[in-house]
């Protein structure tokens, strides 16, 4: 059976999903979405996706035409439907169709979508070896222009920046804010470890509030590191023993290189082995 996509209640077949061509999602990325992962049938931190999804909707004034409740069922029949036990789903809610031009009181019905899918974001031999990566000129958005805590669909920003990183041949790109300071990657929070302790840069860098991010924290500090979060700059990057990433699709993966400067010991480090295993762990367990 063709993999089924849910829109505004209904279910079609991959190819005959569709939305309007005056959908304001399209026209001018006006819209909200989160990624998610399940693992062996079970959605992973689920309510803290959906939340979240809610929150960068309020924030842009839209308004999802359902519930918390009949979101989180929809996602977990979406997966059943297709017969997905481990997936990759992705929610995107947009402002829906209107008329050219951007007043939003000229659209109506928001439309719903799920998709529920398999993904491979890195391949395996990334996770043993590490990513090499680069600090791209486009900086994150400014927190006043839009706040990074809206996941919204306008990703340019990020993709810019991640255009960046493809053309000097990396998997991933470094974004800095525009104090100069680190931020995050393009699609992943960053992590630094250095003397056993760990660091991430706190959210009024302009970052993402990651839920894979809030897993990491919670696991290392549940592991009895010091784990701070604090401003951090690319030399604390350059002279950390490890740095890692992490993200929905990612989880987490090592950074070996930031540009061209070999991390600590050039390979992936005791500090993310252990918490890459206490993640795997803990999916299983919830």
């Amino acid at each position: 059976m063709p993999l089924q996509i849910y829109i505004a209640g209904k279910y079609y077949p991959k190819e005959e999903a569709k939305v309007s061509v005056y959908d304001h999602g399209l026209l001018y990325g006006d819209g909200v979405f989160e990624g998610i992962r399940s693992y062996h049938g079970k959605v992973f931190r689920l309510k803290q996706h959906v939340d979240r999804l809610y929150d960068s909707a309020r924030a842009i004034h839209l308004e999802i035409p359902m519930s918390k409740q009949e979101m989180c069922d929809a996602v977990v029949e979406t997966c059943r439907i297709n017969g997905l036990k481990d997936a990759y789903i992705r929610l995107v809610v947009t402002r829906g169709a209107g008329s050219l031009g951007l007043d939003i009181r000229r659209t109506a019905n928001p439309q719903v979508i799920i998709i529920a899918d398999t993904i491979q974001l890195y391949p395996k031999e990334l996770y043993d070896r590490g990513l090499d990566i680069v600090t791209a000129s486009t900086i994150r958005s400014h927190p006043q222009a839009l706040s990074p805590r809206v996941k919204s669909l306008n990703y340019l920003n990020n993709i810019m920046a991640r255009l960046e990183g493809t053309l000097a041949g990396c998997e991933e790109a470094l974004m800095l804010n525009h104090k100069g300071e680190v931020a995050e990657c393009t699609g992943d929070n960053i992590f630094v470890v250095r003397n056993g302790e760990i660091a991430t840069p706190p959210l009024d860098a302009g970052i993402l509030d990651g839920i894979t991010r809030g897993a990491v924290i919670e696991l290392g500090r549940g592991a009895g590191y010091r784990l701070h979060e604090t401003t951090l700059t690319r030399h604390d990057l350059y002279v950390a023993d490890e740095v890692f990433l992490t993200g929905t699709a990612a989880e987490l993966i090592p950074v070996i290189k930031l540009d061209g400067r070999s991390i600590g010991t050039g390979k992936p480090g005791p500090v993310f082995k252990n918490l890459l295993e206490r993640f795997r762990q803990m999916v299983l367990e919830e």
